[in-house]
């Protein structure tokens, strides 16, 4: 008898569906095994028939000594992982006349079994239930632990089950399953930006502040450069305090990435806070980017939306940096292999820290580098020109005073630099609500740039002047107007004034004499 179940297979961050085909009867010769698996499956659901006979066995249901024919189709897609156990598991009883084969149409079905029938959590859920919704199925029955995360698709029956049991008690009419149901937008507004860290806990580093406030507003990656214990880390880590909260559709993107990642805790519905990932200096370049044979999403895209946190830059190795530069100029990454190829969204703040030298303390205004003649340049020079050039703030960190630490005055919260970082955030919004995904000046188009940072003859000047004495690239221009932009609009003006220019004219530490060494 043939029976149809339907799973799902991941790519990127979409789902295709898989008609796994199961036909049984005819006798198995001698010596010869009573099933065959084709349509490429790899290892894992090649593996699955035993844990899926160990199961059934062990919830009252044997397999029939006949000969068992399975495909997965299309048989030209790679189906990869333990997660179609139970399509398999309740195709083979469907075909052995166990359930009716009328009863599973409807359904989509994806877990993987213990040999007690129990049902491991599957990753990707959240693209498999969209993608079910788009196909008109009726219900999907998942592990319970990833209910709560496909629930969010409306318009679908998601069922949450604990064990195979249940599910063929469901489909031969014996038991209900109860349909998981979850309002988004309230489990969405219930959950979002809640911090354990914030900016009052800064003692002084008030241009720090302003410099981070500036990089939320527009989007800017930013750079803080200064000696050990200086405060960069701790700024870092709140960063994330003022930037506007995630919308519901960059709440879904963001999801869909960590579930296909398998990083979503089990049972959580959405991510509602932006991401903060801070990966070890020693990460290689597919673990950064993504990659495998079935390509994974990699840090930066763990990142999408949020911050990517990289602590000591130049201690990173120079391979894995550059693989950066791409990413942050399309805010997206390609990943491709011989069979496939999959694009990852990479919309991040990147915000790095270094020290200015080996030994921390290059123009400390009370401590001695005791860097060699040289050494301070080479240091530098782990991290290219084009690497720097998009990095818009450039920003030097210096030690705080004993006053200043010890002060009594409260710093300035987290929620009142939010909200002006809010206010500018809006006026970008309505600026660029003609472009696709565009919502920030730093992700403005080049061809905007004359149109929407219109300089007068004095901030021309000036601007010609630095771009002289810097020596700076068109990039580091375009990037200068940009957030000239952005600290305008933090003020709430209409056009950019000569302040605006020189406040952003400054946050190139880098490019000024004195760091060649």
């Amino acid at each position: 008898m043939l029976a149809k179940t339907f799973g799902s297979a991941v790519h990127g961050v979409d789902a295709t569906t898989i008609t796994i085909e199961v036909n049984a009867g005819g006798n198995v010769g001698e010596g010869k095994p009573g099933y065959s698996l084709v349509g490429l499956p790899d290892s894992a659901v090649r593996e699955g028939y035993q844990r899926i006979e160990a199961a059934l066995k062990n919830n009252a249901q044997r397999i029939p000594r006949i000969k068992i024919i399975i495909n997965m189709a299309p048989a030209d897609i790679r189906k990869e992982g333990s997660f179609y156990d139970l399509p398999i598991a309740i195709g083979v009883l469907a075909a052995t006349e166990k359930i009716p084969t009328a009863a599973i149409a409807d359904y989509l079905l994806m877990g993987e079994l213990s040999l007690d029938g129990s049902l491991r959590p599957i990753k990707g859920a959240l693209p498999i239930a969209i993608q079910a919704r788009r196909e008109k199925f009726k219900g999907f029955i998942l592990p319970k632990q990833n209910a709560r995360e496909a629930a969010i698709v409306d318009d679908l029956n998601v069922y949450g089950v604990e064990n195979i049991r249940e599910v063929i008690d469901f489909f031969n009419g014996k038991g209900r399953l109860e349909p998981l149901s979850i309002d988004t937008r309230e489990e969405f507004s219930y959950k979002t930006s809640a911090f354990d860290v914030d900016f009052s806990d800064v003692k002084g580093q008030e241009n720090i502040k302003r410099s981070l406030e500036i990089s939320a507003a527009g989007g800017h990656n930013v750079i803080l450069i200064g000696p050990p214990g200086a405060g960069k880390t701790m700024l870092a880590r709140r960063f994330p305090t003022i930037l506007p909260p995630l919308n519901l559709q960059e709440a879904l993107e963001t999801t869909k990435i960590h579930s296909v990642a398998g990083k979503l805790p089990t049972n959580t519905s959405l991510v509602s806070v932006r991401p903060f990932r801070s990966p070890h200096h020693t990460i290689s370049d597919g673990a950064l980017v993504g990659g495998g044979s079935n390509p994974q999403p990699g840090e930066i895209s763990l990142a999408h939306n949020g911050v990517l946190f990289l602590d000591e830059l130049p201690e990173y190795k120079r391979t894995v940096l550059e693989v950066l530069r791409q990413p942050m100029e399309e805010r997206k990454v390609s990943i491709s292999r011989a069979r496939i190829s999959v694009d990852y969204p990479a919309s991040f703040v990147l915000v790095a820290s270094m020290n200015p030298c080996p030994c921390g303390f290059f123009n400390h205004p009370t401590r001695e580098c005791v860097c060699g003649p040289g050494i301070v340049k080479r240091y530098l020079s782990k991290i290219s020109g084009p690497l720097l050039d998009r990095i818009d703030l450039h920003v030097e960190v210096t030690p705080i005073s004993y006053d200043e630490l010890s002060a009594d005055q409260n710093s300035e919260k987290s929620e009142e630099i939010a909200k002006r970082v809010v206010q500018a955030r809006l006026l970008q919004i309505e600026r660029y609500k003609e472009l696709n995904q565009v919502y920030c000046n730093a992700q403005m188009p080049s061809r905007m740039i004359r149109e929407l940072c219109v300089l007068n003859a004095a901030g021309a000047l000036l601007l010609k002047t630095a771009m002289q004495k810097l020596q700076l690239s068109a990039r580091a221009y375009d990037r200068i107007l940009k957030v000239a932009r952005t600290i305008a609009d933090l003020g709430g003006c209409a056009d950019i004034k000569i302040e605006h220019l020189s406040e952003a004219i400054q946050y190139r530490s880098l490019d000024r004499e004195g760091w060649s060494g």
